[in-house]
């Protein structure tokens, strides 16, 4: 009901990774939509940074290709082209995420939606440099708006940002929404997930077409719940995956995004 693939309709899985729990850790959702093997990136998801001197010294190890940015933060770039910029220092006991960056296309418009709609306290905001951070609170992970100078490209891998909030506050920042007339891509709907909780979500889109989901925080804590089995289901998943056998069998490609 929310499109958890979109725009893709076929087969797929997906996987939550982090460095701890949900309710107090920045978690990434990794989407596999079987038979694309490859998707274009735009200009709209610019990096995550962590603070991690064992990422640096893990990525040296395995001759994963750096480049120091500025002194000690070197950038690192996922298999899908995906940019990680790793700070090498101590790693912090609360998150190592550090902050999310999104391309904007007019930074005091984003602004305004991402504080004054949506609430976020602005903690830098830097005009010559054309970026803000903002967050909901000092011990969570940052939210980074950098302008791209011109639109933002979503590309065909785009994905969304998700928050939890109390299952209350949903139904108000619906109403919000709609008295000003911003754009809602799900309205309020509730998800059923078999053996788990039913969450209630509400996603939206910012000014550059950033999708935004609001989730009801009592019921995602259930369905969130960390799966001491999770690295062994993945790796087991992984090793079933026999689609690369299955179009080399046939003879085909898969599909560019």
């Amino acid at each position: 009901k929310c499109g958890c693939s979109s725009p893709y309709d076929g087969k797929w899985s997906k996987t939550m990774v982090g460095y701890g729990p949900e309710d107090n850790h920045f978690v990434a959702e990794l989407t596999y939509n079987y038979g694309i093997g490859e998707y274009r990136l735009g200009n709209d998801f610019l990096g995550i940074t962590l603070v991690s001197s064992q990422a640096v010294s893990n990525a040296k190890k395995m001759g994963w290709p750096l480049r120091e940015v500025t002194t000690g933060i070197f950038e690192a770039e996922a298999p899908g082209g995906y940019k990680f910029y790793l700070e090498d220092k101590e790693q912090l006991k609360q998150d190592p995420v550090l902050k999310v960056t999104l391309g904007v296309s007019d930074l005091q418009k984003s602004v305004n939606y991402w504080s004054d709609l949506l609430g976020m306290k602005i903690y830098e905001k830097d005009e010559e440099k054309q970026r803000a951070l903002l967050g909901y609170a000092d011990n969570q992970c940052k939210l980074e708006l950098k302008a791209v100078g011109g639109a933002v490209d979503h590309g065909t891998a785009f994905g969304r940002i998700a928050f939890s909030c109390a299952k209350d506050e949903l139904p108000n920042i619906e109403a919000l929404m709609k008295k000003e007339n911003q754009r809602i891509l799900t309205p309020l709907v509730s998800l059923d997930t078999p053996g788990k909780a039913t969450v209630q979500v509400v996603i939206l889109a910012d000014p550059d077409g950033h999708e935004i989901c609001f989730v009801g925080d009592e019921a995602f804590r259930d369905l969130s719940k960390v799966d001491p089995n999770g690295d062994k289901l993945l790796d087991d998943a992984m090793a079933a995956d026999d689609s690369d056998k299955w179009f080399a069998a046939k003879k085909m490609k898969k599909a560019s995004a």
